[in-house]
């Protein structure tokens, strides 16, 4: 980080990807003329530096490892960064200085460069998390390596690779990443590869570590109902005359603001790892309506102008005390517009959040459902400092069912980068595996964190090809018809049902007909059981949209087989279990 004080240092609008220039001869080329592996055999050695980073260190030997594993050669690994002979340079050190000339590079910074200088390759960025993450792009341009999924890598076998020029730089186009797939949580591996440097909760591990986000809707955890509502109701919402115990605290009471600072700063004190500290809006919409905060809403222009007006006090006096973390607040539902008369602190991010959009088409203003969130993110992106996004992937209704976003996920991701914000987090499908297209959409989504530029056909190929073997065509067969239920006309959002008009009889029959013979396909165990998980997702619609012919043709059996043995949660709001006891409870 260059000024640790600052976050706008951190968050640059340079933080886009660019490829300086990328050309590489390949292993096929007569006329390339350094050889790093030939036929089992090789002259490199990886040098990293005595003091590199912990994930410099990592980068290195995975380096190794996956070379071994696609040339069938162990390449040494070094600290002799001046001997002789050929080496592939992991990390920003004195001897990279010469050879590259020298770079103002902090360690904070995500960004990387490739490149070679005569026989040495050479793959530097901050030493935090930047190299590595070159060291792994690297693998994935040059030799295909892929990490699909925690437990699917791809790594293709080569006999010879050589190369003539390298250059290539990136940088990230989003600073702070994560989705929170069940999928791929807790897999701190599976994140470093795939770029994600942001969770829920902080984890230390060897690959640069992740940060996170302290909590959300902190206010009602602050300022509890239980330890407060009876001695002191004034300390929450007055709503229709009356104090009330289940809606928001009263803001304007200077207790209120004593009793959130002193425990948030707690929070801040005690917790380590946590980059930005949520001070929020509990997550309902009954909003405190007496005199004292109805007529801060007046002069700061609405709900948020008091909430901005509460943070703003906070954010005060933690700058003094913790002058490398943030106070994070929500613009979400009431809040969700802008005040006016009032900005941010310079040490306060808000989160807004696009719980109201269209996910059918991207959030543009030709959108007409998605025309006011637009209007409001140019408008915070203009007061607020630090801008972050909560997003949302999936149909929290139905987690199984078809729910067809692809198509809006790069558009998505690239304007909110637009706005210049510094972190997204695409809230997915957190409590169980079985989701719709889940592993997909977790790869697909963290690709376009990194780069909203890329061809989300091109990722969606690239995955269904290197994840479902001999049954990829039928699965993309199958993916193409969901993605075809979106039309001009068509908007949904992230609580639609079975009987939603994007769904037919004629879509699942088509469906059926395709993963019948992807199952056919599927030349082993593990690809049969991909193409399992995929088919849970009519099996579960056939079921929702015709219980008792589902009971009767086997459809609800073989969808619940398969939802156990998944573990697949059929709605955000409704476990398994209970799901299938009322389903058979009220079918019978």
């Amino acid at each position: 980080m260059k000024d640790k004080n600052s976050m706008q240092l951190i968050i640059r609008k340079s933080f886009t990807v660019i490829t300086l220039c990328s050309v590489l001869i390949c292993t096929t080329n007569t006329m390339a003329s350094n050889v790093l592996f030939k036929n089992g055999k090789s002259k490199y050695q990886i040098a990293i530096s005595a003091d590199a980073s912990s994930s410099e260190q990592t980068a290195a030997e995975e380096l190794q490892a996956y070379i071994k594993q696609i040339g069938g050669v162990e390449l040494p690994i070094t600290n002799s960064l001046n001997s002789n002979g050929p080496k592939i340079f992991v990390g920003y050190n004195d001897r990279v200085s010469q050879l590259v000339g020298k770079q103002d590079i902090t360690p904070d910074y995500e960004g990387f460069t490739y490149c070679n200088k005569g026989k040495h390759l050479i793959i530097y960025g901050g030493s935090k998390r930047g190299t590595m993450y070159g060291v792994f792009s690297f693998l994935e341009d040059q030799f295909g390596v892929r990490w699909y999924t925690p437990n699917c890598t791809k790594v293709p076998k080569l006999k010879k690779w050589n190369f003539v020029t390298l250059h290539h730089s990136e940088e990230p186009a989003i600073q702070y990443r994560y989705s929170n797939y069940y999928v791929t949580e807790n897999v701190p591996q599976w994140s470093a590869h795939n770029k994600e440097n942001m969770k829920w909760g902080p984890v230390d591990n060897l690959y640069g570590s992740i940060e996170a986000y302290w909590n959300a809707h902190t206010m009602g955890q602050l300022v509890t109902a239980k330890e407060f509502f009876k001695e002191h109701p004034e300390y929450f919402a007055l709503r229709n005359g009356k104090r009330i115990d289940n809606g928001q605290l009263c803001l304007s009471n200077p207790n209120v603001l004593d009793i959130c600072k002193r425990r948030l700063f707690e929070k801040m004190k005690s917790l380590s790892g946590y980059r930005i500290f949520s001070l929020s809006q509990n997550d309902n919409q009954s909003f405190c309506e007496c005199p004292n905060c109805k007529a801060i809403e007046e002069r700061y222009g609405g709900h948020s102008g008091l909430i901005i007006w509460f943070v703003n006090q906070v954010a005060d006096e933690a700058r003094l005390l913790f002058p490398q973390k943030y106070i994070g607040t929500f613009a979400y539902q009431y809040t969700r517009k802008p005040p006016v008369g009032i900005r941010p602190k310079d040490n306060v991010v808000v989160r807004l959040c696009s719980i109201e959009c269209c996910f059918a088409h991207p959030i543009t203003a030709e959108c007409s459902q998605n025309k006011s969130f637009v209007d409001d993110m140019r408008a915070w992106s203009k007061i607020a400092p630090h801008l972050f996004i909560w997003d949302y992937i999936v149909d929290y209704a139905q987690y199984i069912a078809p729910w067809p976003n692809f198509q809006v996920l790069g558009p998505n991701i690239k304007a909110f980068r637009e706005h210049n914000v510094i972190g997204v987090f695409e809230e997915a499908q957190y409590q169980s595996g079985g989701a719709e297209f889940d592993e997909m959409k977790a790869w697909v989504t963290n690709k376009l964190l990194w780069n909203p530029q890329q061809d989300v056909n091109v990722l969606v190929k690239d995955f269904i090809d290197g994840y479902y073997g001999n049954a990829a065509p039928k699965i993309m067969e199958y993916y193409q018809l969901c993605q075809s239920l979106v039309n001009p006309q068509t908007h949904f959002g992230i609580y639609i049902r079975e009987n939603d008009p994007i769904y037919s009889d004629e879509f699942i029959q088509k469906g059926f007909s395709i993963i019948n013979v992807a199952r056919q396909d599927a030349e082993n165990d593990t690809i049969k059981e991909r193409v399992e998980r995929v088919s849970m997702q009519l099996l579960y619609l056939q079921s929702v949209r015709n219980k008792k012919k589902s009971i009767e043709d086997g459809t609800w059996a073989e969808f619940v087989r398969l939802a156990r043995r998944y573990n697949a949660r059929p709605s955000e709001g409704q476990t398994l279990d209970s799901f299938i006891s009322n389903f058979e409870t009220n079918n019978q």
